[in-house]
């Protein structure tokens, strides 16, 4: 893993690479759009950083704020250039198939997770993996730098950044929320699923965006 440019430097470093597609569907092109989206949701960002791995396509992780209530977003950009392919399939759509980058909310900065998030991202370049609503990324370490959480919960997409349509027949980007979970929380929702685990963070209370937070009541 090396990082192209400092951690999170100059904000208005841009994206780059790649050949250009009169299809519209170059990877450009994808990355150019969902950026765009990102901007909208967020406003411009307040940092940016790239990471690339041996035998993938780089992957750039976005910073946005603190806002007024003090949240700093972070989001991939390079995880939706490309189909997610399934592992089973004897060959993959270079059009078609579910298209998703990766937004993780945190109230303060942690920008060691950049690292992490960028990980995430490239699990379909690297493993083959489709990252979908109600599955879990686990690297087995603290996601950034002293955080009580070492896996996550991709969430529901559309509340933060609405879908992004692309030209037929590729699937819209959707931008899927990402929630820690504590290492007992993530052994809870392998054997009882992810909505069970949803519904008792809501039962307590629980505020996903603490980075401190302790695992909810599970017995």
């Amino acid at each position: 893993m090396a990082h192209d440019f400092p951690l999170f430097g100059d904000p208005s470093s841009a994206s780059g690479g790649g050949s250009h597609d009169p299809s519209g569907l170059s990877r450009e092109a994808v990355l150019a759009a969902v950026e765009a989206r990102l901007l909208t949701a967020f406003g411009e960002p307040s940092g940016r950083a790239a990471v690339t791995f041996l035998g993938a396509d780089r992957i750039e992780v976005l910073r946005f704020g603190p806002d007024a209530d003090g949240l700093v977003r972070y989001a991939t950009l390079g995880m939706a250039a490309a189909p997610m392919a399934d592992p089973t399939a004897t060959v993959a759509d270079q059009v078609r198939g579910p298209r998703a980058e990766l937004v993780l909310t945190v109230r303060g900065a942690r920008d060691s997770v950049l690292r992490t998030l960028a990980t995430f991202a490239a699990t379909p370049q690297v493993e083959g993996l489709v990252v979908a609503p109600g599955g879990s990324l686990d690297l087995g370490t603290p996601l950034w730098d002293g955080a009580p959480f070492t896996s996550v919960l991709a969430a529901e997409p559309g509340g933060l950044v609405p879908d992004l349509e692309l030209d037929e027949p590729a699937d819209p980007v959707r931008f899927l929320p990402l929630l820690p979970m504590t290492p007992n929380e993530a052994a809870w929702k392998r054997v009882h699923g992810a909505a069970a685990l949803e519904e008792r963070w809501l039962r307590h209370g629980a505020d996903l965006r603490d980075p401190d937070r302790r695992a909810v009541p599970l017995d």
